[in-house]
């Protein structure tokens, strides 16, 4: 019994990826990274305006700095391009683990949404960038 790919590679045009939307998928790409990037250090130095609303989030101080060692980790696991996919699903994980806070505690719907919001543009990046997984998403072209 041999082992076939799932995904047919010679149904994927490689060579169809434009350098246009290369370099938009790396600018969509850029803008969630930078965020993500930049709340997973704060989380690490934790001054007081990362400090209350966490707390007001129900967690305590103690996980303030974990929560930025995991969101730095899998931002820099998503930046790499050998891990990007490793790295996009695991951010999933944590944008989802922050929906699922915001809905427990009642917050405005911008606290909800804007999580979902940075993982479209981390999936919406990465599909421009690697035209592999185009036949993975349930979109017609």
């Amino acid at each position: 019994m041999s082992y076939t790919n799932t995904i047919d590679e010679s149904n994927v045009e490689l060579g169809q990826r434009s350098k246009g939307q290369l370099w938009a998928g790396y600018i969509i790409s850029a803008v969630p990274v930078l965020f993500l990037l930049m709340d997973g250090i704060m989380k690490l130095f934790k001054p007081s305006f990362v400090v209350e609303p966490t707390l007001k989030l129900g967690y305590s101080e103690s996980t303030i700095v974990p929560l930025g060692v995991v969101l730095v980790i899998c931002t820099i696991l998503y930046v790499i391009p050998r891990t990007t996919v490793l790295g996009a699903i695991l951010l999933t994980g944590y944008l989802g683990g922050a929906v699922a806070t915001n809905v427990r505690v009642g917050s405005p719907a911008f606290n909800i949404l804007f999580p979902v919001i940075v993982g479209i543009l981390l999936w919406t990046g990465l599909t421009l960038r690697e035209p592999r997984l185009r036949p993975l998403l349930p979109m017609k072209s």
